[in-house]
């Protein structure tokens, strides 16, 4: 009886997780869009991933590499919902480093996050970039459509690339897109307009 309980409230838990996500992704933003840093959401957004990982593994490191441009213009943006965006983005890198590390106990291993920013022309540009597992071409392919989840069934529900990507494409004007290769790497780019 205890078992089947916990079976139950796991699949619950997990449910209300799945529909959850599908509310934030239909949810038009409410946020007032203004003039928004994004070197300070990196920072903040960047932290708060690693620490919250921490939070739930202790035994978990990981090298953290910035790289933020000096002098980078403000875009025109929600910041709540950017920060969304990067949080999602930062939490798949450190689920790749970790898994990475987990799956190999490679010797000389380090699990690297790297965060750069830059100006190109009238964006700003974003790259998250991670050592972790990478990906297939058959899985770039697929990576921000809803419900596509690389993660076991506990783990993940498909619904953050997917949300991320229509935060920026959809709610910013902006593009999102991926590069990986398969066990070494994948690279995150997020470019916006500017303010």
């Amino acid at each position: 009886m205890r078992q089947n309980l916990a079976k139950i409230t796991e699949h619950e838990q997990r449910a209300a997780g799945i529909v959850r996500g599908m509310l934030e992704h239909s949810r038009a933003s409410t946020g007032e869009r203004q003039a928004t840093d994004v070197n300070a959401l990196c920072d903040e957004y960047l932290r708060l991933a690693y620490h919250g990982l921490r939070a739930k593994d202790k035994s978990f490191n990981a090298e953290l590499k910035t790289d933020f441009a000096l002098g980078l213009p403000l875009v025109e943006g929600v910041g709540a919902d950017l920060g969304r965006a990067l949080l999602n983005l930062f939490n798949n890198a450190f689920y790749a480093v970790q898994q990475r590390q987990q799956a190999n106990g490679q010797l000389g291993y380090a699990p690297t996050v790297e965060v750069a920013t830059e100006q190109v022309g009238q964006q700003v540009v974003v790259h998250v970039k991670d050592n972790g597992t990478g990906m297939s071409a058959a899985v770039q392919q697929k990576i921000f459509q809803p419900f596509f989840t690389t993660k076991p069934t506990s783990e993940g529900t498909g619904l953050c690339l997917s949300l991320s990507h229509d935060i920026i494409a959809q709610g910013h004007g902006g593009t999102l897109t991926v590069e990986s290769r398969q066990g070494e790497s994948t690279t995150f780019t997020i470019v916006l307009p500017i303010a």
